[in-house]
């Protein structure tokens, strides 16, 4: 059975699981919101929705429509889709119940909707998910001697609200509005350095958005789009090395390492010992 993997979001993370299960031989398609909110863009394949390709670290996803979905795969690229419900998954001549494997990486860290139709495998990544009740297996998201853990039965760790690491470093929206950039991904930033700014939808309201520490601007939110008080827009990382921008982090990688042991502990793969 050579299975296809629907990975559900196409921000840092998702991408971090996405290369690992490219990079070993799996035919892998990613489903996408309308207007994703990644903020790592350099290193999310969300970005192919906006600009119709992304390459993370030599691999290119391409923004397709589910017809293309085949010779997408067969090119050797990852296929996006614009499809927050997942009703790919309602395709019959795309998706099979014994042959479909679904891994939700979105992190919307509350209990998702049902999928829409069984799979053979269901990954959840973080809070949310208990293995057993809405999926078949879940991942640790979160950084300590359980990240990158499946679990058969339970729980992720929960939400605690709090960013790891140095609180200072995650840039929140102040309010509702819009996001104008004035720096772009990789600048270095100086503390007090003003990085962008949202303007209410009624113009009434323009805040800026001030970086509180210096460093390499690891991520910011596409200019443009609309965002919610206090939702995460934008990270600065201190280490100010601007090679990290352009690659997967560590944590993603991890969690990427938890789903392909999810996948082959319910799917085994044997090759023969070859003596020498």
């Amino acid at each position: 059975m050579i299975p296809l993997i629907l990975i559900r979001g196409g921000g840092d993370l998702a991408s971090g699981v996405a290369l690992r299960l490219h990079r070993t031989g799996y035919k892998i398609a990613i489903l996408e919101l309308e207007k994703p909110l990644a903020v790592r863009r350099t290193v999310s394949f969300s970005e192919a929705v906006y600009e119709g390709l992304q390459t993370v670290e030599g691999v290119t996803a391409r923004l397709v429509s589910a017809d293309q979905l085949q010779d997408t795969m067969g090119a050797g690229e990852i296929p996006v889709l614009v499809d927050p419900n997942a009703n790919i998954l309602r395709n019959q001549f795309l998706t099979s119940p014994r042959s479909t494997f679904v891994i939700d990486a979105r992190l919307l860290k509350i209990v998702p909707e049902p999928l829409a139709a069984d799979v053979a495998l269901h990954i959840g990544l973080g809070p949310g998910f208990s293995a057993g009740e809405n999926c078949h297996a879940v991942v640790e998201t979160r950084r300590g001697h359980t990240l990158g853990r499946v679990y058969w039965s339970g729980s992720a760790q929960s939400d605690s609200g709090q960013p790891e690491g140095d609180p200072r470093r995650v840039l929140r929206a102040p309010h509702e509005g819009v996001l104008n950039a004035f720096s772009k991904i990789s600048d270095h930033v100086e503390e007090g350095q003003k990085i962008a700014e949202v303007e209410s939808k009624t113009g009434s309201q323009i805040t800026e958005i001030i970086s509180p520490i210096k460093g390499i601007l690891r991520g910011l939110v596409r200019s443009g789009l609309e965002v919610t008080e206090r939702m995460k827009i934008g990270d600065i990382d201190p280490r100010d090395d601007v090679s990290f921008s352009a690659l997967v982090s560590d944590k993603a990688l991890s969690v990427g390492g938890g789903v392909l042991e999810a996948i082959l502990t319910r799917f085994p793969v044997y090759s023969e010992t070859v003596e020498i």
